[in-house]
């Protein structure tokens, strides 16, 4: 199921409060080679650094915002094939947000604008910042808009419409879900995990989540928890390739259980790392109740 290509760089960028720091954090839990604020003049160099010390990663992300001089945000395309030149797929994701939601934003957060050092009032810093980072919109190969979008949800759209869309082949996601809110409509295979036993019964283990070392532990020690995990990873070991030739770019496989906290999520990330020993090169997971 290996695939050459070459390495990709996701340049992050777009307006202050419209949810690059949530893209960037979810690309680093993606296990890319992440980096932020990064000055715009300095891409190719950086590209270049890497290549001269261990090779290029396979997936890398920078954050460029308006904190790089203005000049230089009209010459991505310039510093873009230059980066390209170093055998690099560079793509760039822009984040936006309609001005009224950016207000509540900072009004909420009480975080400063970028552009507050000029002397400007937050709606001049937000209208001035648009204009400046207008070049880098006009390069973008996706703009998302996060005005409506919660931060679970900002996390699955990165997920699925970029990370896992623009993956060569097919990819997988592992979704842990809770009934009593509804099964994810996205996906493609689901099963239920509300048969098996409920560490939430557990006092110790009722504060924790099924990435925690100690639920783990409890579930793995259940002969019938085993016993469903190989049964549904040998499920999947012989329909999942089939779908390899299907024109989707991504396979979503959901675990839910009452509260998507324990089962649903150890599930999920059990059969995501047994995916990635089948050797699937592309897994991610996404627990809807907990990221």
């Amino acid at each position: 199921m290996t695939t050459t290509t070459r390495p990709t760089l996701v340049i992050v960028s777009g307006l202050s409060g419209s949810g690059k720091s949530v893209a960037l954090k979810t690309f680093e839990d993606l296990d890319y080679y992440c980096v932020d604020n990064l000055p715009l003049e300095l891409l190719p160099a950086f590209v270049g650094s890497l290549v001269r010390e261990d090779g290029l990663p396979e997936r890398m992300a920078v954050g460029i915002d308006v904190r790089s001089r203005k000049d230089d945000l009209g010459r991505l395309a310039e510093w873009r094939a230059a980066a390209g030149s170093l055998g690099v797929d560079a793509r760039l994701l822009f984040f936006e947000a309609e001005d009224h939601i950016l207000l509540r934003r900072y009004a909420d957060t009480r975080r400063r604008h970028p552009l507050s050092r000029l002397g400007l009032s937050l709606p001049e810093a937000i209208a001035r910042e648009r204009q400046i980072i207008a070049p880098l919109r006009r390069e973008a190969d996706a703009v998302i808009d996060t005005s409506h979008l919660n931060v679970h949800q900002l996390r699955r759209q990165v997920i699925t419409g970029f990370a896992l869309e623009h993956s060569p082949g097919l990819s997988l996601l592992f979704e842990s879900f809770a009934y009593k809110r509804g099964v994810p409509e996205e996906a493609d295979f689901v099963f239920d995990a509300r048969v098996l036993p409920n560490p939430h019964w557990e006092p110790e283990l009722r504060p924790l989540t099924g990435r925690d070392q100690r639920v783990r532990d409890y579930l793995d020690a259940q002969p019938e928890v085993d016993a469903y995990a190989r049964q549904v990873a040998e499920f999947l070991d012989t329909w999942l390739p089939r779908l390899r030739n299907d024109t989707r770019a991504y396979v979503t496989v959901a675990f839910g259980c009452t509260g998507g906290k324990h089962r649903s999520v150890y599930l999920a990330e059990r059969l995501a790392a047994h995916a990635r020993e089948q050797g699937w090169n592309e897994v991610a997971t996404y627990h809807r109740e907990q990221d």
